[in-house]
């Protein structure tokens, strides 16, 4: 067990994590809501106009897809070019994650993106729009500063796994419902990416809880379905090796055409999830509004 010194530093870092969580995503929240009052006074338009603009920096589905086109691309040059080791491919997938790539192969740079595609459709798109709809524009920005904040500090590491203990439990909350219901519209929607509803919605529920996060899991093993591939599986980082269960295990291996299927499932589930929780949040409304 830890010295009370050693505890009561441990506490401090805690406690400066939390204080910072909560400023940084007050600050962004009353920031945003501010912005969308004023200009609202201004005039209609100008407040309908600062609503989609504010929602519009909180989502990333464009920088996701042009993440992952790069790394299609790179493994493609890769091939063009016969290189026996997918060196352009690490180089852009290093772009999208955190583990050590040094030692990829083609299958697991192309396995790896889509990993990230599958991921980042919850925390990129869903999730904004989830509490875009529910509480309004700010809610979304004030997301945005909590998930930014835990992608910089919610690590295990021996440096931030104290003071980023609240950012990424705040993260892991936020992003609770969001992934579950957009894995759900990603499962429905699988058709459009040449993938089969029933062979989604099967991996959905055998292994969505496998992934050590509360919440990758369910987009992960979603896509996995969708796209007849098997993900996550051992992957190497600079802490060492973590062996990761394999999601949809019976899958084949990602080639780089699976990239631009697992976008295009993305932009599809972010419009229709988006669409969801605008029901869903007019549907709230107007219960909370016969209630009052």
């Amino acid at each position: 067990p830890p010295q009370p010194a050693d505890a009561s530093a441990r506490r401090r870092a805690r406690l400066a994590g939390a204080s910072a969580w909560l400023f940084v995503a007050g600050l962004a929240g009353a920031s945003a809501w501010a912005l969308c009052l004023a200009a609202r006074a201004a005039h209609p338009f100008l407040g309908a106009a600062a609503d989609i603009a504010v929602v519009w920096a909180s989502i990333a589905p464009a920088d996701l897809a042009a993440h992952a086109a790069r790394v299609r691309r790179a493994l493609a040059a890769d091939d063009d070019a016969g290189s026996a080791e997918p060196v352009r491919g690490r180089a852009a997938v290093a772009m999208l994650v955190g583990r050590d790539v040094s030692a990829l192969d083609r299958a697991a740079v192309a396995r790896a993106c889509v990993e990230s595609v599958a991921e980042s459709s919850v925390d990129g798109a869903a999730a904004p729009l989830f509490w875009a709809a529910l509480l309004g524009p700010w809610a979304a920005f004030a997301y945005r500063a909590v998930n930014t904040m835990d992608s910089m500090f919610g690590h295990k590491d021996e440096r931030y796994v104290d003071f980023g203990l609240a950012p990424a439990r705040a993260d892991d909350v936020a992003n609770w419902l969001p992934a579950r219901l957009s894995s759900i519209v990603a499962c429905l929607l699988s058709p459009l990416a040449g993938g089969g509803a029933a062979a989604a919605f099967r991996s959905f529920l055998s292994w969505r809880l496998a992934h050590e996060s509360p919440n990758a899991g369910h987009p992960e093993s979603a896509y996995a379905g969708a796209l007849g591939l098997r993900l996550g599986g051992p992957s190497r980082y600079a802490e060492g090796v973590i062996d990761k269960p394999w999601i949809n295990p019976q899958g084949r291996e990602a080639v780089a055409s699976d990239i631009r299927r697992a976008v295009a499932l993305m932009y599809a589930q972010t419009v229709l999830s988006a669409g969801a929780f605008l029901a869903l949040g007019a549907a709230l409304g107007t219960a909370l509004g016969a209630a009052g």
